[in-house]
C-alpha cells in the first residue's frame, strides 16, 4: 500500500444519501481479486446507459470533475453489504478520500486498510464543502491528514478527527500485512524457540 500523502485536488458535490456497495461496485464486477482495473466500473449503472454511452447529467462525466480524487458524500455512504471491492474501485478510479456525515462501519474499516482516507464531518461542515465543490470555477480542496484539516478554497479550515493508529497506517503505507511484517523478526525468534521446546510441532 502506498504512503498517504497530503491531497489537493479536485472535490467532487456527490450528494446521494444511502449509496450502498452494489451502487459503488455493482455485483457482476467482482468476479476478479485483483485491486486494479475496477476504477472503470465505479458507479456503474449511475454513470453509463444500457448501451454503455455515458450519462450526461452524473457529476464524474462532467467537467472539471472527471478528475477528481476528492468525494463530498451523503449521509450513510458504503452501506450493503462487506464487499472490499467497492474502496478498490474508488482507489482506482482514482479517489483517496471521501468526506461525509457518515459511514458503513465495514466500508469506513476497509477504506483505511486500502489506503482511502474516510473524513468524518458535521452535517454543517459537509454542506459548506458541498458547496465549495460545486463551485466549477474552484472546486479545490486540500486534505492534511498529518495535521488533520481540510482546507477550503475561502481559506478557511475544518479540523477533523482520526484513529491515531490508523493515522500512522496511511502515513506509512502500512495495511495489515505490512503491520504483521513489521514484526518478522519477532515471529521468526518466536517460531525458533518453539521449535527446540517443541520439536514435535
Amino acid at each position: 500500500m502506498d504512503k498517504f500523502k497530503n491531497i489537493r485536488g479536485i472535490a467532487a458535490p456527490f450528494n446521494f444519501i444511502n449509496v450502498d456497495t452494489d451502487k459503488i461496485i455493482p455485483k457482476q464486477f467482482l468476479k476478479t481479486i485483483k485491486r486494479t482495473g475496477l476504477g472503470k466500473h465505479l458507479f456503474d449503472e449511475m454513470r453509463f446507459n444500457d448501451d454503455g454511452s455515458e450519462k450526461e447529467e452524473f457529476v464524474l462525466n462532467k467537467e472539471p470533475y472527471r478528475k477528481s480524487n476528492i468525494l463530498v458524500a451523503g449521509d450513510n455512504f458504503g452501506c450493503g453489504s462487506s464487499r472490499e471491492h467497492a474502496p478498490w474501485a474508488l482507489s482506482d478510479f482514482g479517489i483517496k478520500c471521501i468526506i461525509s456525515t457518515s459511514f458503513a462501519d465495514i466500508f469506513y474499516n476497509n477504506s483505511f486498510k486500502n489506503g482511502l482516507l474516510p473524513i468524518k464531518v458535521s452535517s454543517e461542515e459537509r454542506d459548506a464543502l458541498l458547496a465549495d465543490s460545486k463551485d466549477m470555477e474552484n472546486p479545490e480542496l486540500e486534505i492534511d491528514l498529518p495535521s488533520q484539516e481540510i482546507r477550503r478554497p475561502n481559506g478557511a479550515v475544518i479540523k477533523f478527527e482520526i484513529d491515531p493508529f490508523r493515522k500512522k497506517c496511511l502515513l506509512e503505507g502500512l495495511d495489515d500485512i505490512g503491520i504483521t511484517m513489521q514484526k518478522s523478526s519477532d515471529i521468526k525468534k518466536f517460531e525458533t524457540k518453539m521449535s527446540h521446546e517443541r520439536p514435535w510441532l
